[in-house]
């Protein structure tokens, strides 16, 4: 009875929150949920797309040239992401909130243009510029959070900050369940631009964080990408873009491929399309549902066992749920429902991505925290391009859409060996 009331009492006297860090994080969390409804409406429209724009372009619609130009949009996409780090020095130089607006404004114009597509090759300038948008939403607010909120609030902020995301899958999904079925794949492209000005005028009144204006105020401005590459920080940062990059792949299985293959298995078991969709946007309300509660239970697990063993059960979670999913249930002969039940599990621990929101912060300074941020995940997108083409060349070659995601799990196994290189952060204060 005394600890709960301990504990009670620890949580009355956290560090009360003030207007702008309330507002500000409010802003953060709508950009980076707008964020990944975007990157899963792709997903989700991308066969609807492709049919109508591929003989636009000359091409037959057959589902070999779907596969294939799917993956080079994504892998475009992908890019995109990658070139994201630019975001990361004019955020060291010019101030978190005013950056992290930009990049919410760039990806949401051009998912707005998105739904104009006349041909593929449109539609792939509009994902390649979308995806230098998005990739600097996460970086810069993952940074402002951890910058703006107290010391004893961070944690919990890096938490329900991730958690966003995937309420943006969730919400894709719900899109997609009413006005993707209905209205097609044009209306929902629209969908992803309309809410953005809200995040944007809300971003543009929150003040920099605290900490950011003490650096920029007694530093003599350096280069922060030759800062974190250089003795000082090096072998963290490549630890920690390692890192990402697997955590990056566990997309493949819990994004990219999910709604195929409920689609797939939907269709196999004898419902029509309309029908294997909408199972499809369940499933995908169900993976994001899960997510989130992988995300709100990683930072006090994170508290209690410290950074790299959570990071380590998160990571064996992924490998035996991709194996499970994709590996087993996905070739059952009534495989829908085991299928949708992994993924639950897999959607849970795709909840990993909240200890980077934690941890990177940790690891660096202020003067080049959010050039590291952006370094390191866009380091790992660029590696997923690469990794997207052999996966649909491996999906092309044996015919099936199981066994090459499932294998993707080995990347998670190699993970568990790379993570003790990485520091241990847990008790430590957010360095200046």
């Amino acid at each position: 009875m005394s600890s709960i009331s301990g504990s009670a009492r620890a949580a009355r006297q956290r560090t009360p929150l003030n207007r702008s860090q309330i507002v500000g994080f409010w802003g953060a969390w709508a950009g980076w949920t707008l964020d990944g409804m975007d990157s899963f409406i792709y997903a989700l429209v991308l066969t609807p797309a492709l049919t109508e724009l591929l003989p636009r372009s000359g091409f037959a619609a057959s589902g070999a040239n779907i596969g294939l130009a799917g993956s080079i949009l994504f892998a475009l996409f992908l890019v995109g992401w990658g070139l994201s780090f630019i975001w990361g020095p004019l955020a060291d130089r010019f101030g978190r909130t005013k950056v992290l607006a930009g990049t919410i404004f760039t990806f949401a114009i051009f998912t707005g243009l998105s739904a104009t597509s006349h041909s593929v090759y449109e539609l792939a300038i509009y994902r390649f510029l979308a995806g230098v948008g998005i990739g600097g939403e996460w970086a810069l607010a993952g940074t402002y959070v951890a910058e703006a909120w107290p010391e004893d609030r961070r944690k919990m902020g890096a938490g329900y900050l991730q958690t966003g995301y995937y309420a943006g899958f969730f919400l894709a999904a719900a899109l997609n369940y009413t006005i993707g079925v209905h209205f097609g794949w044009r209306a929902m492209f629209l969908t992803g631009a309309v809410p953005v000005v809200i995040s944007i005028l809300v971003l543009l009144r929150v003040k920099e964080p605290e900490k950011w204006k003490q650096s920029e105020a007694r530093v003599v401005h350096v280069k922060p990408l030759a800062q974190i590459l250089g003795p000082g920080y090096r072998r963290r940062t490549w630890v920690a873009c390692a890192l990402l990059t697997i955590a990056i792949v566990g997309l493949w299985a819990g994004a990219v491929y999910e709604p195929s293959a409920v689609i797939q298995l939907a269709m196999k078991s004898g419902m029509d399309k309309a029908g294997a969709i909408k199972t499809a946007s369940l499933a995908t309300g169900l993976l994001s549902i899960g997510t989130i509660l992988g995300c709100l239970a990683l930072p006090p697990l994170a508290e209690r066992i410290g950074r790299r063993k959570t990071l380590a059960v998160y990571f064996a979670g992924m490998a035996v749920s991709i194996i499970g999913s994709f590996g087993w249930a996905f070739y059952l002969p009534n495989g829908l429902a085991p299928f949708i039940a992994w993924l639950f599990a897999l959607g849970f621990f795709g909840g990993n991505f909240a200890l980077f929101s934690l941890w990177l912060p940790e690891q660096f300074e202020t003067r080049v925290r959010a050039t590291a941020f952006a370094f390191c995940t866009s380091f790992g997108r660029f590696i997923g391009a690469g990794v997207n083409f052999v996966l649909g060349a491996a999906v092309l070659h044996t015919h099936t859409l199981g066994l090459p995601v499932a294998l993707t799990a080995g990347v998670f196994v190699l993970g568990l060996f790379i993570i003790p290189f990485a520091p241990e952060t847990k008790g430590e204060v957010l360095p200046q």
